[in-house]
């Protein structure tokens, strides 16, 4: 007479490659789950330089953190960054948007002149 079902030993090898693959999935969809935060970041980004530009292209000077209500950007409305921080002068200017919450830790930063386009570096990625 046979018995139907699995034995221990083939119930523990099915439990230890299940916990092999958790180890290795997690920090992975971790990664993921911060470079998906950090696309709304480069999102505020972008739109803060295409309003540099178009404000370059008025008045000859790039906006900075005094004036930073000129440029009409809301990030309140973002989930995970929600404030940045900008300098500029007549040739450059540079964003800076920290992440919030679960993307606390991430930083972006955006540089650009008059004339070269924007550059954005990444940390806590």
């Amino acid at each position: 007479m046979r018995s139907k079902g699995f034995t221990l030993v083939e119930l523990v090898i099915v439990i230890v490659i299940v916990g092999v693959l958790s180890v290795v999935a997690v920090p992975v969809y971790k990664g993921y789950t911060k470079k998906a935060m950090a696309t709304e970041g480069k999102t505020l980004l972008g739109s803060i330089n295409t309003a540099q530009k178009v404000y370059f292209s008025e008045f000859n000077n790039f906006v900075n953190s005094t004036q930073s209500s000129v440029l009409g950007i809301t990030p309140g409305t973002n989930k995970y960054f929600t404030t940045f921080s900008l300098t500029g002068n007549t040739t450059a200017f540079t964003a800076v948007a920290r992440g919030a919450g679960s993307a606390a830790g991430i930083t972006l930063t955006l540089r650009a002149t008059s004339t070269a386009g924007p550059f954005i570096t990444e940390r806590g990625l």
